[in-house]
């Protein structure tokens, strides 16, 4: 009001404040620091990623560089001026090997689950694109990050790709994009798509890699027509590798197979071919083979992706350029081999100096690999758990990018010891579902199999002639009924109709609503926020009530966001431009009867309690009840997770019939009556969350 030049010049009336409603409007106070501070307190007292390591701070080990110095012109300033099909034909004509770097997301989604935040990777950003502008690219986005990011770390996937594209001004960012599937599990509407790739392309992605589960180019198409829609990003269509197409029993992933699904995917319009190795299985022999072939017969660059899970894929990408291949991908020394890519310094090293010397420096690649160490020592409770170099995956072919989440689905499921009988199972699925390419989301299905069975401790022979006798995962009913598509090698029979037979299944994609294709049409955040909703409903409002009860945690040190607060230590945060709280904890009360502990906290000078809940405190200890397997009314939960009763007591049930489902880390099935009868008892309430074993329904038998 005293800023009003009426009000200075005293030109006042009984009106003045009605003439200015702004004057008695509430200014809500966004109260951030509470927010954060909440959050704070609850990860101290509960510690949900295990007690804190002695980490250094991965900032203290980014390279001396003057980031008040442009970042010298590189791929992304020749894919603007040459557009997507030159920028092609000049990768085809250079002789320099070039280079994609996948630490950004492949690596650490193959290592760490995906965990990484974007806060860590921005902070290497300019570093990259000072040190290193020679790459192809940056794969950044895509894959799982979408999901995990609103799932896990309460983060908008776009804003961390807006934030890579400023920090990477020079260096073309690449995608992941999973065909119909958009970043999803299941096909969406063509306007989804397009509205996706358009949104993608304004915020940042160059490059698309698009790929379908199994290898059907027509399920591609859409995703390929949206990129070239664009006119000014690249089309990299993915050709998914499986097998050993050296083997001479190999009668279906044959080197004819791959080159009719590389001349498809000219025909669709591809820019570039990439040979997309998921597992780690393409042998460097097998790589010469495919890679002569495919420049032999075609005009455009090739592109090699793979995984290190049996340690010698460097051979395998050093045969690929003996080959004539374009291009190919490697992760940062500290967060590669394994289930990741190859080693970036290994593979330049192992070319300086010859023809197909990769114009990148040593030294600069070695320059940044202290800090994706600490990055990785950082996240460390995340790890795949795989501590060396593996050649069962040979035998059971699971993903790089899937190991590291089915091991964390093992351990939540109760199965961490039994990996081993994992993998045999997964091998099992894969042949018992009709031996298909392996990448999601038709892994997850396999992946989904795999751990039914061996929950079930079930003979892999028996569910394969008597499937309608198990409880199925809803992801391998719906990829029976053709959810994904066609398989290449044809329909497992009888098992498919036998896990069909008494089953309404409805595939297809969920038409828009009038809303949601109205949003769709309208560039901006609007249309980005729809499409978080379209693609992943359930992680969207878990990330939006995350971000109402403790504001934008992205602006908290990973160590303080996975730990939470030190004693005796002052935690800075800054939750804005030029605002910044400082937090320090005094002390943790004990907890009282209800399980609720006082957090005393001191911010800004100011001592706040914050009153927690000690999830780690059993307020309540009842005993679940057990089901007794000899008793065949007796239906019991399959494995840990949250279950939700289809049925009510004195319902008339069938042999077969869904009485319950239960959803585990992402992993849904339905829990069948073994007996046909009548709902005796309901052993727990409505949804729950219950352990392996525990009884839920009690049907009586009736015949």
């Amino acid at each position: 009001m005293l800023d009003d030049p009426a009000f200075q010049a005293g030109d006042l009336s009984t009106s003045f404040i009605d003439e200015r409603p702004g004057l008695v409007r509430s200014n809500v106070s966004k109260d951030r620091g509470t927010k954060i501070l909440n959050w704070l307190a609850d990860v101290t007292v509960n510690q949900p990623n295990g007690p804190r390591s002695a980490a250094v701070r991965p900032a203290d080990k980014l390279p001396a560089v003057d980031l008040q110095q442009p970042a010298p012109a590189g791929s992304r300033q020749r894919l603007l001026e040459l557009g997507p099909r030159g920028f092609a034909e000049a990768l085809r004509a250079q002789t320099a090997l070039a280079v994609t770097e996948t630490t950004f997301r492949d690596a650490h989604q193959s290592l760490l689950a995906t965990r990484v935040r974007t806060r860590d990777l921005v902070a290497v950003a300019p570093h990259v694109a000072r040190t290193t502008p020679e790459l192809l690219s940056v794969e950044a986005w895509g894959g799982a990050t979408y999901d995990v990011a609103l799932r896990f770390l309460g983060e908008d996937p776009w804003e961390r790709l807006a934030s890579l594209r400023e920090a990477l001004p020079n260096i073309a960012i690449q995608m992941l994009l999973r065909g119909a599937n958009t970043v999803g599990y299941t096909p969406y509407p063509t306007e989804v798509t397009d509205a996706f790739v358009q949104e993608a392309a304004a915020t940042g992605v160059d490059v698309f890699r698009i790929f379908d589960a199994l290898n059907d180019v027509e399920r591609m198409r859409p995703a390929i027509d949206s990129v070239l829609a664009t006119g000014t990003t690249v089309a990299e269509v993915a050709l998914c590798y499986t097998g050993n197409l050296l083997d001479p029993a190999e009668d279906l992933y044959t080197l004819d197979y791959y080159l009719g699904l590389a001349e498809r995917s000219v025909r669709a319009g591809a820019h570039v071919l990439a040979i997309k190795d998921m597992a780690g299985l393409l042998r460097p022999a097998a790589a010469e083979r495919l890679v002569t072939a495919l420049r032999r017969e075609f005009d455009l660059p090739v592109h090699v992706h793979t995984h290190d899970t049996a340690g010698g894929q460097l051979a395998t990408l050093l045969a690929a350029s003996r080959a004539g291949a374009d291009a190919v991908d490697v992760a940062s020394a500290p967060m590669s081999g394994t289930t990741s890519q190859p080693s970036a310094s290994a593979l330049v090293a192992a070319l300086a100096d010859t023809e197909r010397d990769t114009g990148l420096s040593l030294d600069a690649v070695s320059d940044l690999e202290p800090y994706w160490e600490a990055v990785r020592r950082l996240y460390r409770p995340f790890e795949s758990g795989l501590p060396g170099p593996t050649g069962r995956v040979y035998r059971h072919e699971i993903p790089g990018g899937q190991l590291s989440n089915l091991r964390q689905q093992a351990i939540a499921l109760g199965l961490a010891d039994d990996f081993e009988l994992i993998e045999d199972m997964y091998a099992a699925a894969d042949r018992i579902l009709g031996r298909i390419p392996k990448v999601t989301p038709s892994s997850k299905v396999v992946g989904d199999l795999a751990l039914q069975l061996a929950a079930a401790r079930a003979d892999p022979h028996d569910f394969a002639e008597n499937p309608q006798d198990y409880d199925i995962p809803d992801s391998v009913v719906g990829f029976m009924a053709g959810e994904l598509g066609d398989l290449p090698g044809g329909w497992p029979e009888p098992f498919r109709t036998r896990v069909l037979q008494g089953r309404e299944v409805r595939i297809g994609v969920t038409p828009l609503s009038v809303e949601d294709r109205g949003a769709l049409e309208v560039p901006g955040a609007g249309r980005r926020r729809t499409l978080n909703h379209l693609l992943f409903p359930q992680p969207t409002e878990q990330f939006e009530t995350i971000r109402e009860l403790f504001g934008d945690l992205s602006v908290l040190d990973t160590d303080d966001y996975l730990h939470g607060l030190r004693p005796g230590q002052e935690h800075a945060v800054r939750i804005g431009r030029g605002v910044e709280v400082l937090i320090g904890l005094e002390a943790v009360g004990e907890a009282d009867e209800s399980g609720m502990r006082t957090v005393m906290v001191v911010m800004n000078g100011q001592l706040r309690p914050v009153f927690v809940r000690d999830r780690g405190i059993a307020v309540t200890t009842v005993a679940s009840e057990k089901g007794d397997p000899a008793r065949p009314g007796h239906v019991s939960a399959p494995f840990s997770g949250v279950v939700t009763l289809k049925v009510e007591e004195g319902a008339v049930v069938a042999a077969g019939q869904a009485v319950a489902s239960i959803e585990a880390m992402k992993m849904e099935a339905a829990i069948t009556s073994p007996v046909a009868g009548r709902v005796a008892r309901l052993a727990v309430p409505t949804t729950q969350q219950v352990d392996a074993g525990d009884l839920l329904v009690v049907v009586e038998d009736q015949g």
